[in-house]
């Protein structure tokens, strides 16, 4: 299954299409009030804290999985149906919406895609927006736990292969955490931010550039791949990064928060692994 779709390609599908508003940033505000502001039409609301995540221990995370019972009770919510194509978007070159992505093809839905450049690239395109409070009628979709690859701490810090940490480059160096007990980085993890994947219009780079990118950083075919983040969210954007440059990763979802919550995990700091 293919992970973008274009706007102009959104705007001219004739198949039935359930988009998901999943706007969320670190530290709010909120994005329910910017959905509410304008939307893409038909489009519904995902709160990222409260339906694509689980509530834990600090040790667990900020952004545990949630159950597959919640997850498929929440996608009915948004109307999905077997058979539906399922298209996520945010304001923010995806970086929220790509856990939408991620976690229903972890769930076995496949035929979810990221709006390429998001909210900004309809808006470029000619798309409308509203301001309606989109509540669709129930969907049926059944979902089920396991269909991508994920690692726990304990595969964290035994990780055989490349293990891309996501966040930004100051946060990965130790130089500064604004919300985790402890700064730095999981041992042996290669510095990867997410917004490296980016253009500066919010859209994922080429294919190309993107391989040459991961290549730089010892990606190869072959090399088992994993990445985490500050909670599994951003993780989640360079996993469809990867799967755009045509390598297949694996997610660590307690990312750095889980790991830096346990006080007998190693951190290391500096610009190197």
């Amino acid at each position: 299954m293919s992970i973008l779709i274009q706007a102009p390609e959104l705007m001219s599908s004739t198949g039935r299409v359930v988009l998901l508003d999943v706007r969320w940033k670190l530290g709010g505000p909120p994005g329910r009030e910017d959905y509410l502001a304008g939307h893409l039409p038909g489009a519904v609301f995902v709160g990222l804290d409260t339906e694509l995540a689980a509530h834990g221990e600090p040790q667990d995370g900020r952004h545990p999985l949630p159950s597959i019972e919640s997850l498929q009770d929440a996608a009915r919510r948004w109307g999905i149906r077997s058979g539906d194509t399922v298209v996520a978007y945010d304001d923010n070159g995806n970086l929220a919406a790509a856990r939408a992505w991620w976690l229903l093809r972890w769930a076995g839905f496949d035929d979810v895609r990221l709006l390429d450049g998001g909210l900004a690239a309809w808006v470029a395109a000619g798309g409308d927006l509203d301001t309606d409070d989109v509540v669709p009628e129930p969907g049926d979709v059944t979902l089920d736990a396991g269909h991508v690859p994920t690692i726990d701490i304990d595969g964290a810090a035994e990780f055989p292969g490349v293990l891309l940490d996501a966040r930004a480059a100051e946060r990965y160096a130790g130089e500064t955490e604004p919300i985790d007990p402890r700064a730095g980085h999981i041992p042996g993890a290669v510095s990867a931010p997410t917004t490296d994947n980016l253009d500066d219009d919010g859209r994922f780079l080429p294919v190309a550039e993107l391989r040459r990118h991961f290549e730089a950083l010892g990606v190869r075919d072959g090399v088992d791949v994993a990445t985490y983040c500050g909670s599994g969210v951003t993780a989640a954007h360079e996993v469809a990064a990867l799967a755009i440059a045509g390598f297949d990763a694996a997610l660590y979802p307690g990312s750095w928060s889980q790991w830096s919550n346990h006080d007998d995990r190693p951190v290391a700091t500096g610009t190197t692994q």
